[in-house]
């Protein structure tokens, strides 16, 4: 492939899941934005305090979609059209129990005790349960919605998944404002606004399904290839073997998406530690100001899932043609694009920080004065961990799985204990902790890569 039309594809996969990746990350910051400016600023603190559920609900996503998916896709591949219809409707009924569970559950029989587990401020405390018990109440929303939007994609139609997560969203929004404000259900109604908007994505993904008024033969239309029916939650074996997997159904589903989910697990940890930290650390202004600082890496997280995603997707395909000169040309453009969008979206914290900190509906001069110090912080800190994930997808690329794997889990894992430990002994400096322990990691990275002597060399060379 030439240069030009290589430098054309970059930015067609690139604009394209930004697209996707904005729609996500509009309604996350946007939704706080309306909180705080509707409720208090406490209410965004409310919001950022239950994200650890989020974080596990999407958890259980990845364990069960995640692995079907790509399930689904080997038996597509193979055309064994009944054995992909197997795990999808293995995956889906394995998602909407275990959603269902985890409702009565933390939903129904322990709201408040879910809520005192992640939230220790009582001040805070009553708007951090109304929301997380609407939301627990809701998770299976959340994982049928992530689920059906894997399967649509892999079954043909990822821009109807594009229409689904954008308008999802949009309602989200709308609903927010008709919710908290007309309607006056207070930061309860921005969790239930949030399940609205996916309950529509869903409906809209259903069109998938939608009757022909003649049956198409499979090799005519995507539409006909996966089915939900009962008779696939019957005992069966794998009609045709899968290369390099062993077992079926259910167990096989699970083990193809634990190595996503446990990644996940640690963010979730992350997520907790640093909360019940900064909450336990700074009070409520440290924690409104970690809150405003997470919806920052949204923005950061809007270039870098669109980086990364262009980067697997067409640098894969690089590989898989053996193009060493096309593949090198793919990462020195991702870090090229990463890199500025990290450098604008830093100089707009540092010279707009009042403005961001009070979008958020900051009045009170504490909040305002501690958001603005942790922004200026977190901004920075953004930057080497932008740069270390764009460096694992690198590592997966060249099959360096070892070093792509120790990525993911020390992205995590690695800030907990400075988290902790400047907790403990320099309180003042604890907005430094992701920064001291990204590089930290990068140092890390950079010992085992020399140890190991790994090099950048396609896999089959």
């Amino acid at each position: 492939m030439k240069e030009a039309d290589l430098n054309k594809q970059f930015y067609n996969y690139l604009w394209a899941y930004i697209l996707v990746a904005l729609s996500g990350c509009l309604g996350n910051v946007v939704d706080g934005i309306i909180v705080g400016n509707l409720i208090s600023e406490d209410g965004v603190s409310a919001i950022n305090l239950s994200k650890p559920i989020n974080q596990f609900i999407f958890t259980l996503h990845l364990l069960i979609n995640a692995g079907a998916g790509m399930l689904v896709a080997y038996a597509l591949g193979r055309k064994d059209i009944q054995e992909a219809r197997r795990f999808f409707t293995q995956a889906l009924s394995l998602s909407v129990g275990l959603g269902i569970l985890l409702a009565i559950v933390g939903g129904v029989v322990f709201p408040s005790e879910t809520a005192r587990l992640l939230c220790s401020n009582d001040q805070i405390l009553p708007l951090a349960r109304d929301y997380m018990q609407i939301l627990l109440l809701g998770n299976p929303a959340f994982i049928l919605m992530w689920g059906l939007s894997t399967m649509v994609g892999v079954d043909g139609k990822p821009k109807l998944v594009s229409l689904a997560v954008i308008i999802d969203n949009a309602a989200n929004l709308f609903l927010d404002i008709v919710f908290i404000k007309w309607l006056g259900w207070g930061i309860a109604g921005s969790s239930a606004a949030t399940v609205v908007g996916h309950l529509i994505g869903i409906a809209i993904l259903l069109t998938h399904w939608k009757t022909h008024p003649r049956p198409l033969p499979c090799s005519e239309g995507s539409s006909c290839r996966l089915r939900f029916s009962f008779a696939y939650l019957l005992p069966s074996k794998v009609s045709t073997p899968i290369p390099n997997r062993e077992g079926s159904g259910v167990g096989l589903i699970i083990k193809q998406g634990a190595p996503l989910a446990i990644a996940s697990i640690s963010l979730t940890l992350l997520l907790l530690s640093a909360n019940t930290i900064v909450l336990g650390t700074l009070g409520r202004t440290g924690i409104f100001a970690f809150a405003v600082c997470m919806n920052l890496l949204q923005v950061y997280n809007l270039f870098l899932s669109g980086t990364c995603q262009t980067l697997q997707s067409l640098g894969a395909i690089q590989v898989g043609q053996g193009n060493v000169e096309g593949i090198r040309m793919v990462i020195r453009k991702a870090f090229r694009f990463i890199t500025a969008a990290m450098i604008v979206t830093c100089l707009l914290v540092w010279l707009w920080p009042t403005g961001i900190v009070r979008l958020f509906g900051a009045n009170d001069a504490a909040f305002v004065s501690e958001g603005i110090h942790a922004l200026r912080i977190f901004a920075l800190s953004f930057m080497p961990f932008c740069y270390i994930y764009v460096l694992m997808i690198v590592y997966k690329l060249y099959h360096h799985h070892r070093m792509a794997l120790f990525i993911s889990f020390a992205l995590s894992l690695t800030v907990i204990p400075v988290l902790w430990i400047i907790a403990k002994t320099a309180p003042q400096w604890l907005w430094y902790s992701y920064l001291i322990a990204y590089l930290i990691e990068a140092a890390l990275i950079w010992l085992l890569h020399k140890a190991n002597k790994v090099r950048f060399i396609l896999p089959h060379s």
